[in-house]
């Protein structure tokens, strides 16, 4: 009696747990589920609603000129040096922003003494929680001023130069460059923590030093996570509108440094409230452009992170 006693036990603690398990399998499912077709509608309204300027004033006018006069008297819709803005800019900020992330990431996992990385550790958090706008009258207030004197001083006596009072394309790049840090500056450092201490015991113990150990050991085996920090940090620059449109004088003009510009979400932001009939129709086609820009960025940067996971198997 107490075998069969114990062997229905089992079972019905066997049949318990398959029941969780089942219920847990289709709630990750559904959520799963929710998250493809969240995307899926996500590129079909974007589809649905760009693509219909691109067949009314046509793609060569919209995506190859570089005149934007959407209420003039005879509209021109061409957003090229908005998109160059928006890889320019992106790209500057990117080559400004992770150098410097990464190299604090590994200040903090490797370097740092503990009380002095329990100092930074909170202020880079904070910088995540900044608001957007905060980014960007902080730049109006600090930044602006230091590169119209810089503008001043490099195009002195020049008639040409069109004076933008410091609101300019190096401005918005600068505030793109700190607002990634965070984002870049967390994940990094947590793939480079969650790495395995054998790796860094076995690399010194092979007589390589500390240095080589952080830059030909460590953060190789980080590169999975690295880049998923990289994306991160892309999207958010690629995605910011409130703290550009203050910093960067937010006029279409080929993006030159000192030159007033305006981004692809900038474009959106600052029209998108009066305009109607087809120049709205031209703001859901630049949206549909930055969909497709942050879309071909992740899957780039994703094949390169395969790649690097192939050649290291």
């Amino acid at each position: 009696m107490g075998q069969m006693h114990a062997k229905s036990t089992y079972e019905m603690k066997k049949k318990s747990v398959c029941a969780v398990e089942t219920a847990a399998q289709a709630i990750f499912t559904v959520c799963a589920f929710f998250a493809v077709a969240a995307v899926a509608s996500i590129t079909l309204y974007m589809i649905a609603n760009g693509v219909p300027a691109l067949w009314k004033v046509g793609v060569r006018e919209i995506l190859f000129s570089t005149v934007w006069k959407p209420t003039a008297e005879e509209p021109s819709f061409g957003i090229l040096y908005i998109i160059l803005t928006s890889i320019v800019g992106t790209a500057a900020a990117i080559l400004i922003g992770v150098p410097i992330a990464l190299l604090t990431a590994v200040f903090l996992a490797e370097v740092a003494p503990r009380r002095l990385a329990a100092v930074v550790k909170p202020a880079v958090e904070l910088l995540a929680g900044i608001p957007s706008v905060i980014y960007g009258l902080l730049g109006i207030m600090i930044l602006n001023p230091l590169m119209y004197k810089w503008e001043q001083a490099l195009f002195a006596g020049s008639k040409t130069h069109q004076f933008t009072g410091g609101a300019n394309l190096l401005s918005a790049v600068i505030v793109l460059a700190i607002m990634i840090l965070p984002t870049v500056i967390n994940i990094s450092e947590s793939s480079l923590r969650a790495l395995p201490p054998q790796l860094k015991s076995s690399s010194l113990a092979l007589g390589a030093s500390p240095v080589e150990t952080i830059f030909r050991v460590l953060l190789p085996a980080a590169k999975p996570g690295i880049i998923t920090a990289i994306v991160l940090g892309v999207g958010r620059a690629i995605g910011e509108a409130m703290a550009i449109s203050l910093v960067s004088g937010s006029s279409v003009n080929f993006p030159l440094p000192f030159s007033s510009v305006r981004f692809l979400t900038t474009a959106i932001v600052s029209e998108m409230g009066y305009a109607g009939g087809t120049h709205r129709q031209v703001l859901f086609t630049i949206g549909l452009v930055l969909f497709a820009f942050i879309m071909i960025v992740n899957v780039t940067l994703n094949g390169i992170l395969k790649k690097g996971d192939d050649g290291h198997a």
